[in-house]
């Protein structure tokens, strides 16, 4: 590998040779060519997408939904089950909003693990707050993996929603999220995975781990800030209730309510 070249790609490591980044767990460099292609986005196609029928907002939608096309395929998932958000954190809220506040009630269990990342831990505790549900974690080994053999006595039917990183933003650790998911679904539990540091560095296929939500940001992986994903299995989303309200997630608005 040429690192001469690799550093290069980016602008920001390029202007200062001494410097040696070390913190793409927290967030990456951007390369050139990404920078680039927001720069030419907002010369020659910003546009406000699925809101006009004139060529300029035509193209913008496009450019969006390919995008979307382009996000389905790195996953191994269906367009329609791709969702843009901000980055991780919303994905892992709009999950225990939109789904939680729907679906728990008092007595409930939602288990997450001893090394989750604050996003895939204190969104499952403010709704554990509002419905009476109680909060379980898998707990760690000695050399900083998931202790499984928990699952004997933590997975009862009480538990309807398993949230596990799937790679420790601290450790390293690469969880094996598809045995969890299997064991999971055997007592009826949702899974939710925190992908945002495995989506940079592992192939994906959301089908294959088994899970039902999977949460990644664009900034973890050369990506813009503001700029993320949340896959949702289209059975599971079909059955939600809407996160956050506005323009285009409505189908007729009136003075006193809305139908969406």
């Amino acid at each position: 590998m040429d690192f001469t070249s690799l550093r290069e790609a980016f602008p920001l490591i390029a202007g200062r040779p001494g410097l040696v980044y070390l913190d793409s767990a927290a967030t990456s460099q951007k390369p050139k060519r990404v920078l680039e292609a927001l720069d030419r986005y907002y010369k020659e196609l910003n546009a406000n997408v699925h809101r006009g029928a004139y060529r300029l907002s035509v193209a913008a939608t496009e450019a969006y939904e390919e995008a979307r096309r382009r996000m389905a395929r790195f996953l191994g998932a269906e367009e329609r089950e791709i969702i843009f958000v901000r980055n991780t954190t919303e994905a892992m809220n709009l999950v225990a909003y939109a789904w939680g506040l729907r679906n728990l009630k008092e007595g409930d269990e939602i288990l997450v693990t001893e090394m989750e990342h604050h996003a895939g831990l204190v969104p499952w505790h403010l709704v554990a707050g509002l419905k009476g549900a109680r909060i379980k974690a898998i707990p760690l080994t000695e050399e900083g993996r998931l202790d499984l053999s928990a699952l004997d006595t933590l997975l009862t039917e009480r538990v309807k929603v398993v949230s596990v990183v799937h790679m420790s933003n601290v450790l390293g650790t690469i969880n094996p999220v598809a045995e969890i998911a299997r064991r999971a679904k055997e007592v009826g539990a949702l899974v939710v995975v925190d992908g945002a540091q495995s989506a940079p560095h592992l192939p994906v296929n959301v089908k294959a781990l088994g899970a039902d939500f999977f949460a990644l940001s664009g900034h973890k992986m050369l990506g813009p800030t503001g700029a993320g994903v949340l896959w949702g299995r289209y059975e599971v989303l079909e059955g939600m209730g809407p996160f956050l309200g506005g323009g285009e997630m409505i189908r007729e608005v009136h003075v006193d309510r809305s139908t969406y």
